[in-house]
């Protein structure tokens, strides 16, 4: 891994997400030529610029993929695990995602059951842990589909870009911080929260990730 200045490692992230957010179009972040990172970046081949535009290249998309992935992970590990205030998720997040270089990101990823979103809702670049991930020990988080029959834990996060699918769960009143409790798995998956009990469907199951207890 290549190692970048903080400062070349916050551009690429912002190179990033200028690219999920306008996908297609230029990008431009008004860094100038001699700008010490951008030319650190230019000479890694990271990045071209032109005409005052930046062009990301395969190289530098990788390690910017990588670095939002930190950074995502980073917010949500101060999110479901030290409940760092919201406020304060950012810039904590932005500190501590230098430290999870040489792997160290992936096992966050599995300790936190591999999340697919940040707390804003972002899509988290996936790693060879998710495509490969198996059931494995000392996970903090998961989905409620992989508790065991009566397993018991908190809802940590609901986990959908579905809002039809986020106003069901909260009509039965899967809300994070509750205690819940898997009753069985087939032919439906039957939780209980409190004194009452509810049926769902697998999919609706893997969109509750629960911490356990």
């Amino acid at each position: 891994m290549d190692n970048l200045s903080e400062h070349a490692e916050e551009i690429l992230e912002a190179l990033w997400i200028q690219g999920e957010d306008r996908p297609g179009k230029p990008l431009d972040l008004g860094i100038i030529k001699d700008d010490p990172a951008c030319q650190e970046l230019s000479k890694l081949n990271f990045i071209k610029v032109i005409d005052g535009h930046i062009i990301l290249l395969d190289k530098g998309r990788k390690q910017a993929e990588l670095a939002i992935r930190r950074h995502r992970l980073s917010e949500r590990l101060m999110t479901d695990i030290f409940d760092v205030k919201k406020e304060d998720v950012d810039s904590i997040s932005c500190k501590f995602e230098h430290l999870l270089h040489k792997g160290l990101e992936d096992k966050v990823c599995a300790l936190l059951g591999h999340p697919r979103l940040c707390p804003h809702g972002k899509n988290i670049p996936r790693g060879e842990c998710c495509k490969n991930k198996k059931k494995q020990l000392g996970v903090l988080i998961s989905p409620l589909a992989d508790l065991r029959k009566n397993e018991e834990g908190k809802i940590a996060y609901l986990h959908t870009k579905d809002p039809l699918v986020m106003q069901k769960l909260m009509s039965l009143g899967v809300l994070p911080g509750l205690e819940i409790k898997v009753m069985q798995h087939f032919p439906s998956c039957v939780f209980k929260i409190g004194h009452s009990q509810f049926a769902i469907d697998k999919e609706l199951a893997l969109s509750i990730y629960v911490r356990g207890i």
